[in-house]
């Protein structure tokens, strides 16, 4: 089921350089200045990006000396994966029951 948090979530992720950032951290652990080096994107907007990401739950922080490290939190990831895999799963067992088979 579809609630407020997962469309949140959505929207969180449907931005191209947050979904980039969360592709890069699935592999590895990175920092601002590894990320900034990999996206090209200018520190200031990758911090407010990942601010964003913190906030929704979906990386987390880890200091390490001077520098913050980041990385994904998969059951965020599962946890949508396995609400769509329920939408598809719907999808294909109501098509026998389509309105449009009453049309006149």
């Amino acid at each position: 089921m579809m609630t407020s948090a997962n469309t949140d979530l959505i929207r969180v992720l449907a931005d191209p350089l947050r979904l980039q950032i969360v592709t890069l951290l699935a592999r590895e652990t990175l920092c601002t200045s590894h990320l900034v080096e990999e996206t090209g994107a200018r520190q200031t907007n990758l911090s407010n990006h990942l601010r964003v990401l913190r906030e929704a739950g979906v990386v987390e922080t880890e200091p390490c000396g001077r520098f913050t490290y980041y990385k994904v939190h998969p059951e965020i990831l599962d946890a949508l994966a396995g609400m769509f895999a329920e939408l598809a799963e719907t999808a294909r067992t109501t098509i026998t029951t389509d309105k449009k088979r009453s049309c006149p």
